[in-house]
């Protein structure tokens, strides 16, 4: 009986064993892509993180031969380790979301050198090497933004500015902004321009510093709907009443719920969809596929901004959506 036990332990090791073997072939063959995006430490970010689980999920379903790698990082230097280990495990194309490209530059350079598709989401690195650039429009943003304020302020008053870390993406941004509000809006005043990080607890703690240093604000733009959240809680703790508006940037639901509803000091923000990532998935299988071409041979895939309003707000609102 002993034996017969010990022959049937036996064949079960070995069919499991041949079962294990079987699945990693499968896996193996499989065509890799990997996707390397910042940590969810914001909202907008977050949003990265939901839609590129999401598109793994459809993209997977819908094509059997496919393997989709997520890592995230906190900072430039996980990052860096994160690509390094999808370039080990042998990834066909790389989908990269900087926090900050300088230190990604070098190695997104050599895995391009090796032979992987390199699509650049959002933030361009130091060098132009990538088989195609996905992004929002990030100087329509800071322009969409510069019209809501101008047309809301009616041309006229003194308004601070809230930016995001120093980078490209930035640079267009707040230098947009100021542009149009220089040359189509000369009766406004930007008193003050400072970085927030696209981050609500530096958002409250600049809005407390403008706050003591300005006697009179008329209005805000925030740059950022996650900073716009602590800007908004900073002003309303303080109980001033001199600000008229507040105007966010990212279009996320929550902001675009108070606009719907006709909040008295949040009346605008501007588009810019963390499902850009989605974008730059798609178009990094769809260079596997196609030999290297995208759809209709882009190699710069550019999102436009919008300006939500009241009048438009509904159709921008996605409830189901994480952001």
């Amino acid at each position: 009986m002993k034996t017969i036990f010990s022959f049937i332990a036996g064949l079960i090791f070995i069919s499991g064993t041949l079962f294990l073997s079987s699945c990693s072939d499968a896996n193996s063959k499989k065509m890799k892509i990997g996707v390397c995006i910042p940590a969810a430490t914001h909202g907008w970010a977050g949003g990265v993180v939901w839609n590129a689980e999401k598109s793994k999920k459809e993209l997977e379903e819908k094509n059997k031969d496919v393997e989709i790698l997520i890592a995230s990082g906190e900072n430039s230097a996980d990052q860096v380790d994160r690509i390094e280990n999808m370039l080990a495990r042998n990834v066909k194309a790389l989908v990269v979301m900087s926090q900050e490209p300088g230190p990604l530059t070098a190695v997104c350079e050599r895995a391009r050198k090796q032979g992987v598709y390199l699509v650049i989401v959002s933030n361009p690195l130091d060098k132009n090497i990538q088989d195609v650039f996905v992004n929002g429009d990030n100087k329509s943003f800071g322009a969409a933004a510069a019209e809501a304020v101008g047309k809301l302020l009616n041309g006229k008053g003194k308004i601070v500015v809230m930016e995001g870390t120093q980078c490209p993406i930035n640079t267009d941004r707040a230098g947009t902004f100021k542009k149009v509000i220089a040359e189509k809006f000369p009766g406004i005043k930007i008193i003050d321009s400072q970085p927030a990080h696209w981050n609500t607890e530096k958002g409250l703690l600049l809005m407390e510093n403008y706050l003591q240093k300005h006697p009179q604000i008329d209005a805000v733009w925030a740059g950022d709907d996650d900073v716009l959240t602590g800007a908004l809680k900073a002003y309303k703790e303080s109980k001033r009443k001199d600000v008229k508006f507040f105007v966010g940037g990212g279009g996320a639901k929550g902001t675009v719920k108070m606009i719907m509803d006709n909040d008295p000091l949040v009346k605008a923000t501007v588009t810019y969809s963390p499902a850009m990532i989605s974008t730059g998935i798609e178009a990094a299988l769809t260079g596997l596929r196609n030999g290297g071409k995208t759809q209709e041979g882009k190699k710069e895939i550019i999102i436009p901004s919008r300006i939500v309003l009241k009048e438009n707000a509904s159709r921008y609102y996605f409830p189901a959506s994480i952001y």
